[in-house]
Parts: structure tokens; sequence; C-alpha cells
């Protein structure tokens, strides 16, 4: 029998991470904790890391060392070479199986109903009874505010209400943790308030969320700890109102400079 978690332990654990793509080292040795519960924002430069992070913790990017976990399932990525093509691919797959992930693009099937979309991996990956399923994405989707737009096709909504179709989609396999990789960054000024309204609802709800963005009004907000990343490493990290209002480190302090006072 698995043993509960540990009240005090995080719910997510990262430990040094290392990832290459050929000579370009993108992450030099990353750790962080996410509790239970909590919203963890991931902020730094373009190039800085960020969303290879959130790659490897759902083993989307399978970093070179370093190891994940997510509530009780844990991989030690500088093990899998040894474990065989078939083991290491169960391994991540079971690691993968923890998280749901908000894409930056919204990846939805063209062809499939906002419904369709959501119900698509409970019951092809997860093999619940698709009328279980459908009850429960029609709940999902009036969760994200889109209750009459079950039978819309992708190309009959708007970014924002796309978005907020991959979050219910990423909702609805029950994850431990949800990953958001810049989910408003693709999107018209106009709509993003709505998709950042859906996740700051979700985490008012005790969704534990760990958000790759550079909405920083948003974490400030709603973020529990803010990691200020550069160069493959965390530089900084925090709560919010210390990070991003009265950052400790001078690459912290020039970059959100740049980022809140461009001129």
């Amino acid at each position: 029998m698995t043993a509960p978690l540990e009240p005090t332990r995080p719910l997510v654990e990262v430990s040094g991470l290392r990832k290459s793509f050929g000579e370009n080292h993108v992450l030099r040795g990353v750790d962080a904790a996410v509790p239970t519960g909590s919203v963890t924002v991931l902020i730094g430069p373009s190039g800085s890391g960020k969303t290879t992070v959130l790659r490897c913790l759902n083993a989307l990017e399978r970093p070179e060392a370093g190891a994940v976990r997510v509530g009780e399932v844990a991989v030690d990525f500088s093990e899998l070479p040894s474990l065989g093509r078939r083991a290491a691919q169960q391994a991540e797959v079971r690691l993968r199986a923890q998280s749901g992930m908000v894409f930056q693009s919204h990846f939805l099937f063209p062809h499939r109903t906002a419904l369709e979309n959501v119900t698509e991996g409970p019951v092809v990956v997860q093999g619940r009874p698709k009328e279980q399923a459908r009850a429960e994405g029609l709940e999902l989707l009036e969760r994200v505010g889109l209750a009459g737009r079950a039978d819309a096709l992708p190309s009959q909504l708007s970014g924002g209400q796309q978005q907020r179709v991959g979050i219910a989609r990423a909702l609805a396999i029950h994850p431990q943790v949800v990953l958001f990789d810049e989910p408003t960054s693709a999107l018209d000024p106009e709509l993003v308030g709505e998709v950042l309204a859906v996740m700051k609802d979700l985490a008012e709800q005790g969704s534990t969320m760990v958000v790759v963005t550079h909405e920083i009004r948003f974490a400030q907000q709603v973020a529990d700890q803010v990691l200020f990343l550069d160069g493959g490493v965390v530089v900084e990290r925090g709560p919010a109102a210390q990070v991003i209002a009265d950052p400790r480190e001078e690459r912290t302090r020039r970059f959100l400079k740049r980022l809140l006072d461009p001129l």
C-alpha cells in the first residue's frame, strides 16, 4: 500500500535538473518545491529555461540529470538510460499522468467539438466511461465559462475561449498539478483577462499550479511563490511580494524594470 504524503511534504519536488540542446545548456541544476494547493510562477527572460522546466515536470522533455516527484510518483532521470527503453518510457508515462498541461497554443483537435476535446483524455487515455466523461466535461466547460459552447468547433471559438477549453481539457484528467506554459501570450490583449480570471478562480479553489508567464500583475495577485530564472538557474525565489516588489538580486531588478517600465 502506498503511504500517504506527509502533511509538510511538497506535492512537487524538483532536484538538480540539467538539460541541454546540443551545445546549449538550457538547465544547469534547477531545484524547486511546490506545496499542495499553492501557485508557483516562473518568470525570466526568453531562453532562461522556464518552459523547459515545465516540460521536464511532465516528461515532455527528458533531462540528462535530475529528479522529479509529483505526489508518490518519482523519476530519477539520471537512472533512466540504465532501465532500458520500455521501462524508461513507462516511468515517463506514469509521471506525465500526474499533471495536466495548458500550452501556449491551444492544440485542440480542429474537427472535434469543445466537449469532445475535453473528454478525449479521460475516455481514450484513462479508459473512463463515455457518459461519465461527458457529464464531467460539461461541468468543466461550465466552470471555465463555456456552458453554452459544448458543441462548438474550435474554429467557432475565440482564442480566449479555445484556451479555456484547453484548461478544461487539462482538468478533465484529474491531475495533481496543472502546468501552464505562457497561456495568454498568443492571445489578443482583450482576451487575456478572461483566461487569467479562470486561472485565478482555480487558484482560489485550491488547485496546485505551476505557471510560466510574463503577466506580473497576475503573479502578484495569485502566486504563493515566484521563481526568477536566468541562464538555466534559479537566480531568486520567494513570495511574490518579495521577488516582484523588493527583489534582492540585481539581475531580477533589471529584468522587472525592463518588463514593467520598457520605455
